[in-house]
């Protein structure tokens, strides 16, 4: 365990915070702010009034570039994200100032990013094979993966007090001791299966896709697995735990979403604009980033739209304060947050 005592440089306002109508002009004038650096300030005090729900744009502190990918709500309305080329992990405060948070291994490219009952902020170092642990006080702590080309992907907080993270590059499941910093592998049984994604089932079991195995599997926390197979092709990406105790996860090539019942029993919707992150909405409905016609869906559990919004880059959806949505844009490098209804 490598351990580092570092605090957050003084916090920096956001470079940009624009509220869009969609569709329209305003679209237009948010995307040139982004790529040329612009800012149009919107006083918090003063929230915009939309039609069919609004967009603001977060632009990460810095130069940059930026490519935010994973995202997870914190404590007092925050949300923190991941961003790979600044070697970061950010905060972006309720009011929307955005302070940054050195990962101590340099080139790491953070990632999935976890937020544990705590307070706690954990995420994935992909390129160097470690997990990473921002506590509260702003403490951060390194925890290495028995091999540096782990590829560490999703990270969930288990009953047991343990981390369990998938490991695309090992085709394994890890178990992290925070205490010790212990871990354990399980391998998952189909080879080259790339591990992505992981959600707690409402069994107390853990649920992950394997991408190019194009499979769901399932592994109880004491390292027994079973594996559901998808169509060939089907190029899973995220999996959630839904509101009806079921799973939900993304098919990218495939086009559809999935619902798998902790019995195993299958049922796809088919989803244009190739879904890829997915979160579960306050609302009871399902949030769905799309990567190849780039904006975020409004599923509901019967598998039917009920809303879309335009994001440019759009990659990973986390919830957020009250019934905000949060986006990740890994090309474009802001962060988006999506108040889906209106509230005059």
């Amino acid at each position: 365990m490598i351990k580092h005592v570092l605090r957050a440089p003084a916090a920096r306002s956001a470079s940009e915070v624009v509220a869009m109508r969609r569709p329209g002009i305003a679209l237009s004038l948010a995307l040139a702010l982004i790529l040329t650096g612009g800012s149009v300030a919107l006083a918090d005090d003063t929230p915009p009034v939309c039609q069919t729900g609004c967009v603001t744009v977060f632009v990460p502190p810095g130069a940059g570039p930026h490519a935010p990918f994973g995202i997870a709500a914190g404590p007092l309305g925050s949300e923190w994200f991941a961003d790979g080329p600044a070697n970061t992990v950010d905060r972006v405060s309720q009011q929307g100032t955005i302070t940054a948070y050195p990962v101590p291994t340099p080139d790491s490219d953070p990632g999935w990013v976890t937020v544990d009952d705590s307070g706690t902020v954990w995420f994935a170092e992909r390129s160097a094979g470690k997990i990473g642990q921002i506590t509260p006080d702003g403490t951060v702590t390194e925890f290495p993966l028995p091999s540096p080309a782990a590829i560490p992907q999703g990270i969930v907080a288990a009953p047991d007090g343990n981390l369990y993270v998938t490991e695309q590059g090992a085709n394994a499941i890890a178990r992290l001791d925070p205490v010790t910093g212990q871990v354990a592998q399980f391998p998952v049984p189909t080879p080259a299966a790339t591990p992505l994604g992981l959600a707690l089932g409402s069994d107390g079991a853990l649920w992950f896709v394997e991408r190019s195995a194009s499979k769901v599997g399932r592994m109880t926390l004491d390292g027994t697995f079973t594996e559901y197979p998808l169509a060939p092709g089907a190029f899973p990406n995220r999996i959630v735990a839904g509101p009806d105790g079921a799973l939900w996860f993304t098919e990218l090539f495939g086009g559809k979403i999935g619902r798998i019942t902790t019995t195993g029993d299958l049922t796809e919707y088919p989803i244009s604009g190739g879904p890829v992150g997915i979160t579960v909405g306050k609302d009871g409905q399902l949030y769905v980033a799309l990567f190849t016609i780039p904006g975020l869906d409004r599923v509901s559990l019967a598998g039917q739209v009920t809303g879309h919004w335009d994001l440019p880059g759009a990659l990973q959806a986390a919830t957020g304060t009250g019934l905000a949505i949060w986006v990740t844009d890994t090309f474009g490098g802001p962060v988006y947050r999506v108040t889906p209804y209106t509230t005059k």
